[in-house]
């Protein structure tokens, strides 16, 4: 253990170094790479040197103790001392296990935001702003910036889908637990029987990818502009200002209409564009892996039905770690607290299981 926490300390001194080398602030993706590796490897080496202070003055406590020279109340003093080292010694311990779990890359990451109305017509549109709101809400808490890059409303309301750009350090870990099929169960409005109706949308958080990372040349895409249709201002339909790209290898497709100039039009699909490929990317290399170790949150696939909204019963309930709460109205309206707590505790408890010899 002592001799991983004294790498882990030189490492950081190592990157404290490299981040004042000119070489490396002139270079930008290299400058990148290492500020990230610094910003994760901080929070463990500053627990290491805890850990390890506490050992040596356990070590010195101890040697006092046993000194024959020693008075009596010194001795005493020092008895004292060594059950509270102990003490916080085993939990500089624990907090260094959580520390050391392997962690996502991702983590601090910006994230791409895209819902969509699947099955419900009218109703899983209006799920899907309910969605939104949540989200926009509990990432207001967090102090995090939202931006809506692309949307497509019913003009009641609701969505057909929408992607948007969330801020903020440690983004995609608070929200990581979000893709997949969402599915509501309620009266709608315009139901004149009270029959209950279930609906369905699907979620899918992306790591905003640095420019550095995903590279695209103008030869691997397309770009078509169109006119705009729809609610959007003095533009809209008299300009050529919406953006179509479609990334030629790999087909996926990209629209974005929501800004008045063609410029910022292409620049949030580029955006999101990368985001897609960096996903891809990173989904095709894990997948390699998931028959080895399949994590118990869910295998990320977006078909699959993470959570239910009951809105009779004013019920919440995750499938995936068998978690229902009674707070419906509270959690739509950004207090999402205790439900990404749960799965991010879920989730740790899976890592130290994993790790654990058997």
């Amino acid at each position: 253990m002592n001799s991983r926490l004294d790498n882990i300390l030189q490492r950081k001194q190592e990157l404290t170094i490299l981040l004042s080398d000119p070489d490396v602030t002139s270079d930008q993706s290299r400058y990148t790479e290492i500020s990230r590796e610094f910003s994760n490897i901080e929070p463990v080496a500053e627990e290491a040197e805890r850990f390890l202070s506490l050992q040596q003055h356990l070590r010195e406590n101890q040697e006092l103790q046993q000194d024959p020279d020693c008075d009596k109340d010194l001795r005493e003093l020092a008895e004292v001392e060594i059950r509270e080292l102990k003490q916080a010694l085993e939990e500089s311990d624990q907090r260094l296990t959580l520390l050391l779990l392997p962690r996502d890359p991702n983590d601090d990451r910006n994230i791409i935001l895209e819902i969509r109305a699947g099955t419900g017509g009218d109703e899983a549109a209006l799920f899907a702003a309910d969605l939104f709101r949540m989200y926009s809400r509990y990432a207001e808490q967090l102090g995090y910036k939202v931006d809506i890059l692309s949307a497509s409303d019913t003009g009641i309301g609701g969505y057909k889908e929408l992607i948007a750009q969330i801020t903020g350090q440690g983004a995609f870990s608070r929200f990581k637990f979000e893709s997949g099929t969402h599915r509501v169960q309620r009266v709608p409005e315009t139901e004149s029987g009270g029959r209950i109706h279930t609906s369905a949308c699907t979620v899918a958080i992306l790591p905003e990818a640095d420019d550095v990372e995903v590279n695209i040349r103008p030869d691997d895409i397309r770009i078509d502009v169109y006119r705009a249709s729809g609610a959007g201002g003095q533009h809209v339909n008299k300009t050529e200002s919406a953006v179509r790209i479609t990334h030629l290898a790999t087909g996926i497709v990209v629209t974005c209409q929501d800004q008045a100039s063609q410029h910022k039009n292409k620049a949030q699909a580029m955006k999101v564009l990368q985001a897609r490929l960096l996903d891809k990317e990173q989904s095709e290399a894990s997948a390699e892996r998931a028959e080895a170790r399949k994590d118990m949150i869910g295998s990320g696939d977006r078909s699959e039905r993470i959570r239910t909204y009951n809105f009779p019963q004013g019920r919440i309930t995750d499938h995936r770690i068998n978690l229902t709460l009674y707070k419906l109205e509270q959690i739509l309206n950004g207090d999402m607290n205790e439900l990404i707590d749960a799965l991010l505790t879920h989730h740790r408890a899976e890592l130290l299981a994993a790790q654990t010899p058997r």
